[in-house]
């Protein structure tokens, strides 16, 4: 491994423990979209990084740590009233511009895999959110799409049959849902060439173009 390839390594790393913060992530995040292999060193360390606190089991505090805590707090004859009641104000406005934030934010989505061509080029990265109940398909160049035709994902777990995830967007990213279909490891993900709309048979019937496994 080269100096570039450790440095790569490094950010990574710090990409999927969450230490990397603000325009150092923002330029990694545009890395990670531009460049397969670097998204898949990140998909690595996450899974790596995954079961580290699998073994840790929750502790509660002491009950001295709650009373300490309760102690350490002003008294409320010390606040005067009006300046009270507009802490509470304050807090209020703050609190529903908090709420409102996080509810209409989406989920931070994550590399999960990259989705090879035949000849094993990176042509797609697909993302996850932390509970993988949420997907984001995303080219990493336009991809050239026939007259009448589709790219139609799907999800193909171990020894079973592939499940239809729908039809992705050829030029810009696809927000999948993900319902009843768990994204056991050694699944594969897919996409094939369909007639425009989709498979009729409810199975691939085209091509697979692009694959990866989790």
């Amino acid at each position: 491994m080269n100096d570039h390839d450790t440095r790569d390594d490094a950010l990574a790393a710090e990409y999927a423990l969450g230490t990397l913060r603000g325009q150092a992530r923002l330029r990694f995040q545009k890395r990670v979209r531009q460049e397969p292999d670097l998204a898949a060193r990140v998909a690595r360390w996450q899974t790596a990084l995954s079961t580290l606190d699998s073994h840790l089991a929750p502790v509660t505090p002491p009950e001295q740590v709650w009373k300490k805590i309760v102690l350490d707090l002003p008294s409320p004859a010390s606040v005067p009233r009006a300046r009270s009641w507009l802490g509470w104000a304050v807090a209020a406005g703050l609190a529903a511009v908090t709420l409102t934030w996080v509810s209409t934010r989406g989920p931070e989505m994550s590399p999960l895999v990259v989705l090879n061509d035949t000849q094993q080029q990176g042509q797609w990265v697909v993302n996850a959110d932390s509970r993988r109940q949420q997907l984001s398909i995303t080219p990493l160049r336009p991809t050239a799409l026939a007259a009448q035709k589709s790219f139609q994902l799907w999800l193909i777990p171990r020894g079973q049959a592939p499940v239809s995830l729908g039809l992705v967007d050829n030029r810009s990213p696809t927000r999948v849902v993900m319902k009843n279909e768990p994204l056991a490891e050694d699944a594969v993900i897919a996409i094939s060439l369909e007639p425009q709309g989709g498979s009729p048979t409810g199975q691939p019937t085209g091509p697979v173009l692009y694959s990866g496994k989790i």
